[in-house]
């Protein structure tokens, strides 16, 4: 039987992108580093049809596959539970067309949001999506369909996707969509591989929808005495039809970690949380609308209302914002958590989680974007050790997913669902809707090569291992030096190698 060496060898004939020994730490795992698979291989595809080789092959043998792009996943969706194959499609990452007639930019999976970004603006042109983390690959963007800041205006990466290019489970190579603004023709394969996180195709090529540039853009720091007259504020800004780009909200707490990650210091200390807006596009229509807003912020509420003129001001302001995370994670050690909810509740949750870390005694750091009801938590581990903090984690997490769904709210508003979230949306999650998408899964991926036991994936409940108290990697159960992948069925180890 030919062994997974000699087979990838054969497809990928450059043994600089073929590694079957020694795989660093940071593709067995995800940004957080926490949870840790194990692989035995990792590949470096530079085309489409490397792609399909390599999954035909897995298919063929039964064979895990885990795609991967730039690693920045906080949810451990690129961890690979079963072993196998690492598909890491970072080296893919050219633009392949700029058609300015359609407004449309083709690029590979591997390329960076901020190099896309740059690329189009250098060209008088824009591409709206911008979630927090700006090195994260498209790929990435499409396959947790990322929101961030700008959803409020501009909405979110699906609005952004034209067409893929994308390889079924069996190497079967599909083209959905294309560069036209409309398409009624049949069942839309596109949408459904959008936030489906690797579990159904490989991506392989994006076309992506533009915008022209916005004229001008002005930023605006509003401080509030505490986070709910904050929120609150919100949605009277929202209703005034004064449009806003994005609308962050932030506790004080959080921005002096922040502050102290960076350097940069917010004006006024004093404030309890900032509202922290954005306005975009022709000059006029910003100051009215700045000018709008700023007299409904101070009617309710606002200590001050900061407009930032200084575009080095304003850009330091939001390197704050776009840091929390890894501000917070640099003094404390926590446990990042997206949850979305209807804007009208965003307050509701927020009241109720600040209910939540009273009673329970667990740290919980909250910021996230006010105007489209998505709130990100640092939950805190403190001083635990690590028995005490996984069950205390899940019991306060059990609840504050229960109550997000309570008040119509879901489970992720665009980190995905990957393993961390995992237990939380199967139990609240319709036993309906799990039975479609899981019967979408067996029709695309009858053998579920690509990416088991993660997000919407019903099955084995195991998982990879979590980080231990003196914040090593635990080893896996069984090292990969126990494993042959030839022998590898799925849902069937063999050879030692347990299905994690």
């Amino acid at each position: 039987m030919q062994t997974l060496e000699t087979a990838l060898k054969t497809i990928i004939q450059d043994v600089d992108r073929l590694i079957f020994r020694g795989i660093e730490e940071k593709y067995l795992s995800d940004a957080l580093g926490r949870r840790r698979g194990t692989a035995e291989a990792l590949v470096f595809p530079l085309n489409t049809q490397e792609v399909s080789s390599v999954l035909r092959y897995a298919h063929e043998n039964h064979v895990p596959v885990t795609p991967r792009g730039a690693g920045t996943n906080l949810v451990g969706s690129t961890v690979p539970v079963k072993g196998g194959i690492i598909l890491d499609l970072s080296r893919m990452n050219r633009v392949l067309e700029l058609d300015e007639d359609t407004m449309t930019i083709t690029v590979e999976p591997g390329i960076l949001l901020q190099e896309v970004q740059a690329y189009v603006e250098r060209r008088g042109l824009f591409y709206p999506p911008d979630p927090g983390e700006k090195a994260s690959s498209i790929g990435g963007n499409i396959s947790t369909n990322a929101g961030g800041m700008r959803a409020v205006k501009y909405g979110v990466t699906r609005d952004y996707v034209r067409g893929l290019e994308a390889v079924l489970a069996d190497g079967t190579v599909l083209q959905l969509g294309g560069k036209q603004v409309k398409d009624a023709s049949g069942l839309s394969l596109k949408h459904l591989l959008i936030g489906s996180e690797g579990t159904l195709a490989v991506l392989t090529k994006c076309v992506l929808r533009l915008l022209p540039k916005p004229e001008t853009a002005v930023s605006v720091l509003v401080p509030y005495p505490d986070l709910n007259t904050g929120i609150r504020s919100v949605l009277t800004i929202l209703r005034a039809n004064a449009n806003p780009t994005a609308v962050e909200f932030m506790e004080r707490k959080v921005v002096a970690l922040g502050e102290d990650f960076s350097g940069v210091r917010y004006p006024r200390p004093d404030a309890g949380s900032y509202i922290l807006l954005t306005f975009d596009g022709h000059q006029s229509e910003v100051e009215a609308n700045a000018a709008r807003v700023r007299e409904l912020a101070l009617e309710n509420g606002a200590l001050d209302y900061i407009v930032l003129t200084d575009p080095a001001q304003a850009a330091d302001i939001w390197k704050v914002r776009g840091a929390l995370v890894k501000a917070v994670e640099a003094v404390l050690e926590q446990e990042p958590v997206d949850i979305v909810v209807p804007i009208s509740h965003t307050a509701d949750f927020i009241r109720f989680i600040n209910e939540l870390e009273a009673s329970s005694g667990m740290r919980m750091i909250s910021f996230g974007h006010a105007g489209d009801g998505n709130v990100h938590l640092c939950v805190v581990r403190g001083n635990r050790d690590e028995d005490i903090w996984q069950r205390e984690l899940h019991t306060n997490m059990d609840a504050a997913y229960a109550e997000a769904y309570r008040l119509g709210g879901v489970a992720s508003g665009e980190h995905g669902i990957g393993l961390s979230k995992r237990r939380y949306f199967l139990r609240e999650t319709a036993a309906e809707n799990l039975a479609a998408m899981n019967a979408i899964k067996d029709a695309l991926d009858p053998l579920h090569i690509l990416n088991d036991q993660t997000s919407y994936i019903k099955g084995d409940t195991d998982h990879a291992e979590p980080l231990s108290t003196n914040r090593q990697l635990y080893r896996l159960r069984h090292s990969p030096d126990d494993a042959h992948i030839p022998s590898i069925r799925c849902g069937k180890p063999v050879s030692g190698l347990s299905g994690f």
